[in-house]
């Protein structure tokens, strides 16, 4: 089958290479030229894709990256793996859109267009399918077929990868359903069919909804633990020795990525728009983890003061991480950056370590010129402060907690010690 995958990111490009190992002509329709061209050459720009991998979909001509619209002609299936971000606090479905629009005019009878973007209940239904039927003279359902398929790509995680997670699979009728189920079949090991288009997007806004909730119950918990001087760590390891009825989450410097940070906010905004209702226990989760970097940056400025009676004011301090998680260079909404923002507004000098992100990269914030070797622990003596905020398997930690003079551990990865407080 002819493949178009719309959308060239951590979504986009790992089902697009998946799609062309498993036998597919795919072509991947990514507007922002500089990134095709990058991808034309055979170099990747997302981790869980490797150059080499790339570029055996490349030499067999499966795959073929392009910015031109007219390219999307004739397919069998389009994905649409786009962005959906906030704009002032409101969800934005403009890539949405433009992808719909993109597509209409190049839908033939038959065809299937699933959307994959996470966005709230009766996105698919309201807000696709009128544009694709407009652009195109087609019915949906009749004429062609439509789909919703949530991702659920998790950046760096080695064990769950797009071919291995379970693909929930939803259509517009039985029949939309039956093509969208025949496609993610022939790349993913176990899809699962929904009842409804909306079943399968609120399923994906309350996974993360569930995830965004459960780590504000656990920062507002190591808050209080902290003004009672109870260990939330310890308390968090005897309680996850129940069996049953509890799963361990765990306290952080806030919520990064696209999922948690933006995710929980679509439904709550939709439900509030549309019905007038407030969500509040997403509204609250967010209030908490939206003030945690806040809380990370007191947590700094009072140790500061009580250990060494001096201000965060023309502090040296080290951040180690500014990605979101350990393992990849994913920053997108990273507290890591916020954190470090905050320092710097501050008036601290701050030295930022990252072994996956290079300096002079997408981020604003300035870089040690030897980030290797700081982060490994060599001139670690020489900052007034370190602040631990994501635990990368490359930092050596017990050559941190050696040389530092004092040590913020926001992760809880490293051992409790005089000069070492966890968050």
């Amino acid at each position: 089958m002819h493949i178009c995958v719309l959308g060239q990111g951590y979504v986009g490009l790992p089902l697009a290479v998946r799609a062309a190992e498993a036998g597919h002509a795919v072509t991947g329709y990514e507007p922002d030229r500089a990134r095709c061209e990058a991808l034309a050459a055979g170099s990747s720009y997302v981790e869980d894709i490797g150059d080499e991998r790339l570029r055996a979909v490349l030499d067999s001509d499966a795959y073929y990256a392009t910015s031109d619209p007219q390219d999307l002609k004739g397919f069998d299936v389009a994905v649409i793996t786009v962005p959906t971000p906030l704009t002032d606090r409101a969800p934005d479905l403009s890539c949405v859109r433009a992808a719909g629009r993109a597509l209409a005019g190049w839908i033939e009878p038959g065809a299937t267009v699933v959307l994959e973007s996470t966005t709230h209940p009766g996105t698919t239904r309201d807000v696709l399918i009128p544009l694709l039927e407009e652009g195109s003279g087609l019915v949906a359902g009749r004429d062609f077929h439509v789909g919703f398929s949530p991702e659920r790509i998790d950046p760096g995680n080695p064990d769950w990868r797009l071919e291995n997670t379970p693909k929930i699979v939803a259509g517009l009728t039985e029949g939309c359903l039956e093509r969208v189920k025949a496609f993610y079949d022939t790349v993913t090991d176990v899809t699962v069919p929904a009842s409804g288009l909306e079943e399968a997007e609120l399923a994906k806004v309350f996974e993360n909804t569930y995830r965004h909730v459960n780590i504000a119950l656990v920062n507002e918990l190591s808050r209080m633990a902290h003004t009672l001087g109870v260990d939330v760590w310890h308390t968090l390891e005897l309680a996850a020795t129940k069996p049953f009825g509890f799963t361990k989450f765990l306290p952080g410097p806030g919520v990064g990525g696209h999922c948690l940070p933006i995710d929980p906010v679509y439904l709550s905004h939709h439900v509030k728009a549309r019905h007038g209702q407030t969500f509040r226990l997403i509204e609250l989760a967010q209030d908490i983890n939206e003030s945690q970097p806040d809380y990370v940056v007191r947590r700094l400025q009072d140790a500061l003061s009580r250990r060494f009676r001096r201000s965060v004011h023309g502090a040296r301090i080290l951040a180690l991480g500014a990605a979101y998680k350990p393992g990849t260079s994913d920053a997108r909404q990273s507290p890591a950056v916020e954190v470090t923002e905050r320092l710097r507004q501050m008036g601290a000098d701050v030295t930022v370590v990252d072994p996956y992100l290079p300096e002079g990269g997408s981020l604003t914030i300035p870089f040690a010129a030897e980030a290797a070797e700081v982060g490994k622990g060599a001139c670690v003596a020489d900052f007034d402060a370190v602040v631990l905020l994501t635990p990368h398997g490359e930092f050596d930690l017990e050559r941190l907690a050696a040389e530092a003079s004092y040590v913020l551990d926001t992760r809880g990865v490293m051992a409790a010690a005089p000069h070492i407080e966890l968050l």
